[in-house]
């Protein structure tokens, strides 16, 4: 195949695979601002009092919301707000990873081989973080139950979610994240060491590339028990350091400053608290 129609196919692939990324990512954040509407959330930017730094944890601090008891509704209900946020969250991080996916998939094709969608990859990807999301639920249906973040939009008291910003920024110091992180910010170097040919080997890479993103991201993600679970704010500001971590150039300087602001504004919160 000449060089010129190999490059046009790559461009039209990339094309497709980023069309389809933007159209999942925007319908799951529909999903979260009709859910956030019908709670009774401010999608300007505003869930309760919970957006800003100075108001996210007003009122008495160490006052428990009130327990509840969940159903099976109320935790499919969270269940599915939790997948709905991985979606809109995390696909915008893995592009890079999967349009590069995309170009070698192309380019490593023969004439013959038969087709593995690109797809496939984002598969295993999605099963990773579906797999967190139903984590979260049970972890958000554990501290409802013992009143550590309120019912509705899941707004963590003052010494939950300090303890829970100290804890984040932490995790950004260590030698496990700059590990996981390296490797979703190497997309070709990540895809040439583990390559697998065929659909089964896609969707292991897909896998395997979800689960180094789950390490690098899941700390960042537990933010959302400290600024609010439905805070649709907290949640567009994440996917957007996020998102940075993976694209700037190679190093430990971007978490590294995270978290030590996260550090910080813990303690505060915590001192405040006391």
């Amino acid at each position: 195949m000449a060089t010129t129609d190999m490059e046009s196919l790559v461009r039209r692939d990339r094309r497709i695979v980023l069309t389809c990324l933007v159209g999942i990512t925007v319908l799951a954040w529909i999903f979260l601002v009709d859910m956030a509407i019908d709670m009774g959330g401010d999608v300007s930017g505003s869930v309760g009092d919970g957006a800003s730094l100075g108001g996210m944890f007003r009122g008495d601090a160490v006052a428990k919301p009130r327990a509840v008891t969940w159903g099976s509704v109320e935790f499919a209900i969270a269940f599915a707000m939790w997948a709905a946020m991985m979606m809109a969250m995390m696909l915008p991080t893995a592009s890079p990873m999967v349009l590069m996916f995309a170009t070698i998939n192309r380019n490593q094709r023969r004439e013959d081989d038969a087709i593995v969608p690109t797809g496939v990859f984002v598969a295993g990807y999605i099963a990773i973080w579906v797999t967190f999301a139903l984590a979260a639920t049970l972890l958000q249906w554990g501290f409802q139950s013992v009143g550590l973040i309120s019912p509705m939009m899941g707004k963590a008291n003052a010494v939950f979610g300090g303890l829970v910003l100290f804890a984040a920024g932490i995790y950004q110091w260590t030698p496990l994240k700059d590990a996981c992180l390296r490797l979703c910010q190497t997309p070709l170097g990540f895809l040439m060491t583990r390559w697998r040919d065929g659909a089964v080997g896609a969707f292991r890479m897909g896998l395997s590339h979800g689960a180094f993103c789950v390490g690098c991201c899941w700390a960042l993600m537990l933010l959302m028990f400290a600024g609010g679970v439905m805070n649709l704010f907290w949640m567009a500001l994440l996917t957007v350091f996020m998102l940075a971590e993976k694209i700037v150039p190679p190093g430990p300087w971007l978490p590294r400053a995270a978290g030590t602001i996260l550090i910080m504004w813990g303690g505060w919160v915590l001192g405040a608290a006391s």
